[in-house]
């Protein structure tokens, strides 16, 4: 979803029409976000470039590759509508080359704007580093002049979810959320190459609700609810293991909250494991994503894309449990507060631009390192 964001919006600043390649585990998931009984913004069957799903980093056309063979020329006085192919593909993916970071240049973008058909394959956000192309500064700065407001005004725009999806959210959150006077959204995510221990994980969750007070409190010496005037909460966990929902539903059944009030604690599904490729797989997702943008607080696992594109879509700077290091220890802060409601860019362009460039002290002031990701940037 955030790569697609990001395309759209790049598609916005250099006046370009968004079709999106749509394999069959993305069909059913989103209804088509433009007007127009006969518009639709999937890439028609018989587009004349064969295998799209198969264009990847060493690609022919790949812009690095076209550089690097000398097929076209990134100087803008010396390239001509003429000149360039007639489509060129971007791979701003993971494992995108030196030559491919170009993209991110102003002078480079004056030639791309020469090529009738940019096909574009990411796995980032990379709104963020189109604030440091000279081209598009003062177009972004009109679009949002709340500078954190990108991914939630472009995200409430142009994603909408199916029937079939919808349904599912709006019967989770009529029967489970919708009468709690207050919703609080856990999202915890594992990562393979970040990994610690169960117990270890729930520590850090709890550790950082004391710390935050996300979690309402709970009275360890009282044998019933009192204080019928507090609020009821609703704490819904996603996850792909039960572990969690377990324990900390578990520790409300056992306890009371704190002051009184009742808590609720739900998870929808438990896949267990990540399912690539999968239609029904990626509806609970996106139904889940949204279900955690109707919360009143958030408490998101840092670098994960879920969790950013729940608190883009609610418009809250979430709670962020950090990743831990190589250590397998249990990280200290348990997490931090987000300073902003944007994604981040995991992988800084890092590239030698010629050209045109920004005043860095003002680009300064819309782009700032991630406190989640080492080396990203957010706005």
């Amino acid at each position: 979803m955030l790569s697609l964001l990001s395309t759209f919006l790049y598609a916005l600043l250099t006046d370009r029409v968004l079709l999106v390649h749509s394999p069959d585990d993305f069909s059913g998931l989103f209804c088509e976000p433009f007007p127009g009984a006969n518009s639709t913004w999937v890439l028609p069957p018989d587009f004349p470039v064969a295998d799209i799903s198969r264009l990847g980093v060493r690609s022919n056309q790949s812009y690095g590759n076209l550089l690097d063979g000398k097929k076209i020329d990134n100087d803008p006085a010396k390239a001509t509508a003429q000149s360039v192919p007639p489509y060129v593909y971007l791979h701003l993916a993971h494992d995108l080359r030196r030559s491919d970071r170009l993209f991110y240049c102003n002078d480079d973008q004056l030639v791309l704007a020469k090529v009738n058909w940019l096909l574009l394959q990411s796995d980032f956000y990379f709104v963020p580093a189109l604030y440091d192309m000279a081209e598009f500064e003062g177009e972004l700065r009109r679009l949002f002049p709340a500078k954190e407001s990108v991914s939630h005004l472009l995200g409430r725009y142009l994603f909408h979810p199916s029937n079939s999806v919808w349904g599912m959210i709006t019967r989770y959150y009529h029967t489970y959320m919708a009468q709690a006077e207050e919703r609080i959204g856990v999202q915890i995510r594992m990562f393979s190459w970040a990994s610690i221990p169960v117990d270890d994980m729930y520590n850090q969750i709890m550790a950082c609700s004391r710390r935050e007070h996300i979690l309402p409190d709970i009275d360890v010496d009282a044998a019933a609810s009192s204080g019928s005037n507090s609020k009821s909460k609703a704490v819904l966990i996603t996850s792909l293991q039960a572990d969690y929902y377990d324990r900390i539903k578990s520790t409300y059944y056992e306890h009371a909250a704190r002051g009184g009030g009742m808590v609720g604690v739900f998870q929808p599904t438990h896949e267990e494991q990540q399912i690539m490729g999968q239609r029904s797989h990626n509806q609970k997702v996106l139904a889940e994503i949204y279900l955690l943008s109707f919360s009143n607080v958030l408490l998101t696992t840092g670098v994960s894309t879920f969790g950013y594109m729940s608190s883009s879509l609610a418009g809250l700077r979430p709670t962020m449990l950090m990743i831990p290091k190589d250590d397998g220890k249990v990280p200290e802060p348990p997490c931090v507060r987000a300073v902003s409601m944007e994604p981040c860019f995991h992988m800084t362009p890092d590239v030698q631009c010629q050209g045109k460039v920004v005043n860095k002290e003002e680009l300064s002031h819309h782009v700032k390192e991630c406190e989640d990701v080492g080396k990203g940037i957010r706005i």
